[in-house]
C-alpha cells in the first residue's frame, strides 16, 4: 500500500472523526460565547465548570476509548465475538463510572472555593456542575458508540449526530441562558441543560444505527446488554485505565492551568478561557487524525502488517504536522479578529480581555506542533495495545515537568498567565519527544509483531 493510498484512506476515515470532534467542541464554543454576552462572572464560571466536567469525562473515556483498538484489532482478526464483548463491556464500564462521580458534580462548589476560585465563580461553577452532571452517562456511552462506529470506518454518522445537536444546543442556549421565548433565564444553568439535552439526543440516534446498520446489526451489540462478561471486563478495564488516566494527566495541566489563572483573576480567566477555546479547536482535528490512526494501526496489528503499521504511521504524521504549521500562522496572524468571536463589544472588559487573550494566543502556537505530535504518538501507540507507557510518560511530563514549571514561571518569575501558558509549551514537547521515541523503537514495528488476542497492552 502507497503512502497516498494510506492518505487517502486515512483522509476518509478521519474526515468525518474530525468534523464530529468540531462538532463537539462546537457544543462548548457555543455556551462560552453566549455565556460571555450574557456576563464576566458567567463566562468565568463556565470555563472553570466545564473544565472541570471535562476532566473527569476525560477519566471516564479511558474505557470507551479502548474500544477502538480492541475492536479493530479483533475485526483484522475477524473475531466477531470479541468485537461484541469489548464493545458491550466498554459501555458498561462507562456507566458505571458515571454513576460514581456524579456526587462530586453536585457538591463542587466547596472544592472550586477551596481550590482558590472568587465566591461568585466558584457557586455559579457549583450551579453549572450541578446540571451537567447528569450528562456524564450519556456522554461516555457517546464515546463508546463513536469508538465502535470508527473501528468500523462508520463514523459518517457520528459527524451528522453531532452536528444536529450543535443545532439543538444553540437553540436552547438561546431559550435557556437568557430566558428568550417564553422560556426561563437560567443562565449558567440553562446552558448545562441544553449541553445535556444535546447528549440524549445524539446518544439516541447512534444507539439506533448500531442497532439497525445491516453492517453492524449482525453484532447485536445490545443483546443482553444487562449480562456482565467479566473476562471481557477485565480486558477493556486492563486497557482503558491508562488511557483514563493518560488523559487525567493531559487535561489536569490545562485545568490546573486555569485554576492558577483564576488566582490572578476574572479577566484573566476568561481571556484563558477563549484563547484555550481556540487551542483546542484546532486540536480537534489533530485529535481525528490520531483516532483515524488508532483504527488503521489496529487493523494491521491484528493483521500482522508491519509495512502497513510503519508507512501508515509515518503518514498520519506528516498530515498532522502540515496542519500544525497552518495553524501557527493562523494564530500569529489574526488573533484579535479570533478573539472578538467569542465577546459582546459593549462589554467593559471586552478590551482587557483582547489584549491578555492576544499574548496567550501567541503562545498558544508555540505549542501546536507538539501538542499535534503527542496526541498523535497516543494514537498510534494504542493501536498497538500500549497504553500503560504512555501513561507514564504523561504523569512525569505535565506534572513532574510542566506544572512546576507554569506555576515557578507564572508566580515566581512574574510572567502571569503568559507563564502559564510557558509551562504547557515544556510540558507538551517532553511528552511529544517521549512517545514518538517510544513508538518507533517498540517491538510492533519487527518483522513478526505477533499481536495478541487477549487485549492486554504490549
Amino acid at each position: 500500500m502507497s503512502y497516498s493510498a494510506h492518505a487517502r484512506a486515512l483522509w476518509v476515515l478521519g474526515l468525518p472523526l474530525i468534523g464530529s470532534n468540531l462538532a463537539q467542541m462546537t457544543l462548548h464554543v457555543t455556551d462560552t460565547v453566549m455565556l460571555g454576552w450574557y456576563g464576566t462572572a458567567e463566562l468565568a464560571a463556565v470555563v472553570l465548570g466545564s473544565s472541570t466536567f471535562f476532566i473527569i469525562f476525560i477519566l471516564g473515556s479511558g474505557f470507551a476509548l479502548a474500544v477502538t483498538p480492541l475492536v479493530a484489532s479483533a475485526l483484522g482478526r475477524g473475531d466477531e465475538t470479541r468485537v461484541r464483548r469489548d464493545t458491550r463491556m466498554g459501555m458498561w464500564l462507562s456507566v458505571l463510572f458515571g454513576l460514581c462521580v456524579l456526587p462530586l458534580t453536585f457538591w463542587s462548589g466547596k472544592v472550586l472555593a477551596a481550590l482558590g476560585q472568587e465566591p461568585e465563580v466558584a457557586r455559579l461553577g457549583q450551579d453549572y456542575l450541578r446540571t451537567a452532571g447528569f450528562g456524564m452517562i450519556p456522554a461516555l456511552l457517546i464515546m463508546v458508540l463513536k469508538s465502535f462506529l470508527s473501528a468500523f470506518e462508520r463514523a459518517g454518522i457520528v459527524l451528522w449526530a453531532t452536528l444536529a445537536g450543535v443545532g439543538l444546543n444553540i437553540v436552547l442556549n438561546w431559550m435557556l441562558i437568557f430566558g428568550n421565548w417564553g422560556a426561563p433565564e437560567l443562565g449558567v444553568q440553562g446552558a448545562a441543560l441544553a449541553s445535556v439535552a444535546t447528549q440524549i439526543l445524539t446518544l439516541a440516534v447512534l444507539v439506533a444505527y448500531a442497532a439497525r446498520h445491516p453492517v453492524l446489526a449482525p453484532y447485536r451489540i445490545f443483546r443482553r446488554f444487562w449480562r456482565p462478561d467479566p473476562p471481557a471486563m477485565a480486558q477493556v478495564f486492563r486497557l482503558g485505565w491508562p488511557i483514563g488516566l493518560t488523559g487525567l494527566f493531559e487535561s489536569g495541566l490545562f485545568t490546573a492551568t486555569a485554576i492558577m489563572m483564576g488566582w490572578i483573576g476574572a479577566v484573566e480567566l476568561a481571556s484563558h478561557g477563549i484563547a484555550l477555546e481556540l487551542a483546542a479547536i484546532a486540536f480537534m482535528v489533530h485529535l481525528g487524525l490520531s483516532n483515524a490512526a488508532t483504527v488503521r494501526i489496529g487493523r494491521a496489528y491484528g493483521q500482522g502488517d508491519v509495512r502497513g503499521l510503519r508507512d501508515g504511521a509515518a503518514t498520519a504524521m506528516a498530515m498532522s504536522l502540515v496542519f500544525g504549521v497552518v495553524v501557527v500562522a493562523v494564530f500569529l496572524a489574526f488573533p484579535v479578529p479570533l478573539i472578538e468571536l467569542f465577546l459582546d463589544p459593549s462589554n467593559p472588559q471586552a478590551g482587557d480581555i483582547v489584549a491578555y487573550g492576544t499574548a496567550l494566543l501567541a503562545v498558544a502556537a508555540l505549542f501546536q506542533v507538539a501538542d499535534a505530535t503527542q496526541v498523535m504518538g497516543l494514537g498510534l501507540l494504542r493501536g498497538v495495545h500500549d497504553t500503560r507507557a504512555p501513561m507514564i510518560i504523561a504523569s512525569v511530563s505535565y506534572w513532574l515537568i510542566g506544572i512546576p514549571t507554569s506555576y515557578l514561571l507564572a508566580f515566581k518569575a512574574g510572567m502571569g498567565g503568559v507563564g502559564l501558558w510557558l509551562g504547557l509549551v515544556v510540558g507538551l514537547v517532553c511528552a511529544a519527544s517521549l512517545l514518538m521515541l517510544r513508538f518507533w523503537r517498540g517491538l510492533w514495528l519487527a518483522d513478526k509483531p505477533g499481536a495478541p488476542t487477549s487485549g492486554t497492552p504490549a
